[in-house]
């Protein structure tokens, strides 16, 4: 019988370079991210179900309290609590990795949107009766967020009339035009749907945003207004087949700062929009009248500007 022998330390060099015994490397920021926070929050950091995760979304908390929010989850939302899931090592090397500037942000400006619009059904193309016998202005739309379907109910028998598949994550909740034929519909990752609600079709698609909060429908039904995160714009959508109309930068008055907007709303009396800013403390009216007047900058009593 033929015996080998090897020295000790060679032994424990072999072990060494076969990694026996050696501890795994811990995973990186970017890995605990991809694991536990881009489902919701996209990949790279842009934004999904929950936000966009960059120093210039992150300008109203802190790293202190970011720290707390993914150890401890925020009450009354989607965030859950990740302290029993990680250290508070892991937890700081996610907050540093989320305050962390992107070497580049992706751009959306007028060529993305205009590249990314889908006419599903031209306008005009569909009938305009309803295809169904319920009462077409006494329907429910239950939007389902887990598998990002929509289900149309009838509202004298709450019985379901039609279920289809959306965009991931919408947000804000459906928005109609007035006559309400048409449905309107935003999500997270700036997507915007128009929905005929006589036909049960798609009419068009096109994508506003990276990051997007919701959207308003003019009282006239003539324009969509998207309020994004990111970038910080308005976007102004032709409502008939939601191509592009105008991008108006959100910021304050000297460009100094600019900011997210939470959210924008329709003033039906006034003949205009309202949004909401998130990161300065303004609220902006922006008419839709082909003759708008100058804007008043007063305070007034009422919708009415010259009610004194």
């Amino acid at each position: 019988m033929i015996r080998t022998t090897t020295s000790l330390g060679a032994l424990l060099l072999l072990g060494l370079g076969s990694g026996i015994g050696s501890a795994a490397e811990p995973p990186s920021a970017a890995q605990l991210y991809g694991e536990h926070c881009a489902e919701c929050h996209g990949q790279g950091r842009l934004g999904g179900m929950g936000p966009a995760l960059l120093p210039e979304n992150l300008s109203r908390t802190s790293p202190a309290k970011a720290h707390t929010d993914i150890r401890e989850g925020l009450p009354a939302t989607q965030m859950p609590a990740f302290g029993d899931q990680l250290s508070d090592v892991q937890i700081q090397s996610l907050v540093d990795y989320v305050f962390t500037p992107l070497p580049h942000v992706p751009q959306w400006g007028e060529d993305e949107i205009k590249a990314s619009q889908i006419i599903h059904n031209a306008p005009g193309s569909l009938p305009d009766k309803p295809v169904y016998d319920a009462d077409p202005l006494n329907l429910f739309i239950v939007v389902e967020i887990g598998d990002h379907h929509a289900t149309i109910l009838d509202g004298d028998t709450f019985e379901s009339i039609y279920r289809f598949p959306t965009r991931r994550a919408l947000h804000g909740g459906p928005k109609y035009a007035q006559n309400g034929r048409f449905v309107y519909f935003a999500s997270r990752d700036g997507w915007i749907s128009k929905f005929d609600m006589y036909n049960l079709k798609l009419v068009a698609e096109t994508r506003a945003g990276i990051n997007t909060r919701n959207l308003a429908v003019s009282g006239d039904g003539r324009y969509v207004m998207v309020g994004n995160y990111l970038p910080h714009t308005l976007v102004v959508l032709d409502a008939s087949d939601l191509s592009l109309i105008k991008i108006i930068p959100v910021g304050d008055e000297k460009g100094l700062k600019s900011s997210r907007v939470s959210a924008v709303y329709q003033a039906a009396p006034r003949n205009s929009f309202i949004a909401a800013l998130k990161d300065i403390p303004e609220v902006w009216e922006i008419s839709y009248e082909d003759d708008a007047k100058p804007p008043y900058t007063g305070l007034v009593h009422d919708y009415r500007k010259d009610s004194g």
